[in-house]
């Protein structure tokens, strides 16, 4: 008699409830790219000081994924979720009511502390929900969404500082409340009231929602520190540690720095194509990301992945040398071509270890701080040797993310129509 597996019920209600949290949190983390030059400008900063900003957010996934992943173990996904967003409520408050270069930076530290928060909550159950055969697609789906949540960000900035300035708050009640509360000369500081809203709301959301019981198995659990320890010990968790590191460096590397650069070296406005810039690099990425949805039906992640870093390496080239409107659309379109780099890299980690799964997505969190230190690096060098040229350390984040195509060997390879049909015929 064969042995009934104990395999997870997969629960489509977490897989929405996942990917509005992961709409929320790149409308949330995505904005600081656009801001920069206001930033310079507002708090009289240099490249280095500025990009202090994104190291604070980013350094919190580093101080904060493994601890959050304990947490959530011992107090289950819905206190931790409203938990996070209550810290990246008071954080953005905090920039809101006291805006200054000091509160910036912690306000951005909370805020990602909260996020960090999230996505180790979010991703272990995503897998366990969806099924670990689709985790790769539904992955890309997620990144998907946060594309399409960063695209919408920069384009709500560009509303309300525009309208800040140009006094139409006369004809709208929200305009009117913002030009009360937010000094004249950071119209920027708006975005950080809607972002405490936004917060609020999620907190309501989660806390009226009937959460369904996800168990999750011993598998996908956040282990004791000893079973993070063990896992440090695995060669092949530290490359996709290095991987995930890469990749954030690659994103928040370019996007942080495309306004600034549209700026110093052909003169367009910040808040106008400098924020559309921003927007169509995340519009681009939910662009690639649907590409990217069909393609890994079609066949192995690792290709996909080679496929796409390439030219993602060529459009960078082409945004540092070519002219201003060629440079405009080729760093939007790295957007395009990293749309797959996130979730198939998460994917084919945690589809390359048999056991111990939450502690690595933990693990694997902590590699976000890729994206307080490549954007911290290329503003250091910018401020050297110009930020042109500061930008050539994305070469370096990019080439180890394309070597991942060429070594990765995952225990389960994402599931292709070609599986599909192999199954039906050896059903028949």
């Amino acid at each position: 008699m064969p042995q009934e597996t104990n395999k997870p019920k997969r629960n489509y209600y977490i897989v929405f409830l996942i990917l509005l949290t992961f709409f929320v949190i790149s409308f949330l983390t995505n904005i600081i790219g656009p801001l920069v030059p206001d930033i310079i400008k507002g708090f009289k900063l240099n490249l280095a000081l500025v990009a202090v900003l994104p190291f604070a957010f980013f350094i919190a996934y580093g101080v904060m994924s493994i601890p959050a992943g304990m947490l959530n173990q011992k107090y289950k996904e819905k206190k931790i979720m409203v938990a996070a967003f209550i810290v990246a409520f008071i954080g953005a408050l905090l920039l809101a009511l006291f805006p200054n270069y000091l509160t910036a930076v912690v306000s951005l530290f909370l805020i990602g502390c909260g996020m960090a928060m999230l996505q180790v909550v979010i991703n272990p159950l995503l897998r366990t929900a969806g099924g670990e055969e689709q985790y790769a697609f539904n992955s890309v789906l997620a990144q998907l969404i946060f594309g399409a949540a960063s695209f919408i960000s920069p384009l709500v900035y560009s509303y309300l500082v525009l309208n800040l300035q140009n006094n139409a708050s006369a004809k709208d009640a929200v305009l009117q409340f913002f030009s009360s509360v937010v000094p004249a000369n950071l119209p920027w500081i708006s975005l950080y009231w809607v972002f405490a809203v936004v917060c609020l709301i999620m907190v309501v959301v989660i806390l009226i929602s009937r959460f369904p019981k996800v168990i999750l198995t011993k598998d996908e659990q956040a282990g004791a520190l000893k079973v993070h320890i063990d896992l440090l010990k695995n060669r092949t968790v530290i490359l996709f540690f290095i991987g995930i590191f890469c990749y954030v460096s690659t994103e928040q590397g370019v996007s942080n720095w495309i306004s600034q650069f549209l700026f110093e070296y052909h003169h367009y406005d910040p808040q106008t194509m400098g924020a559309k810039a921003v927007a169509y690099f995340w519009g681009l990425m939910t662009a690639g990301g649907i590409l990217g949805l069909f393609l890994l039906k079609m066949m192995d992640s690792k290709k996909v992945l080679i496929m796409f870093t390439i030219p993602a390496m060529i459009c960078l080239t082409l945004g540092l040398f070519a002219s201003a409107d060629v440079s405009f659309w080729a760093f939007s379109f790295v957007g395009f071509f990293a749309s797959v780099m996130y979730p198939i890299i998460f994917s084919l980690a945690l589809n390359s270890v048999g056991e111990h799964h939450g502690s690595f997505s933990g693990i694997l969190l902590t590699g976000v701080i890729g994206g307080a230190i490549g954007t911290l690096i290329v503003g250091w060098l910018g401020d050297y040797i110009g930020l042109r040229y500061g930008l050539f350390f994305i070469y370096l984040t990019m080439g180890y993310i394309l070597s991942v195509g060429f070594w990765a060997k995952p225990l389960i390879s994402n599931k292709t129509i070609h599986d599909n049909r192999k199954e039906g015929s050896l059903a028949q």
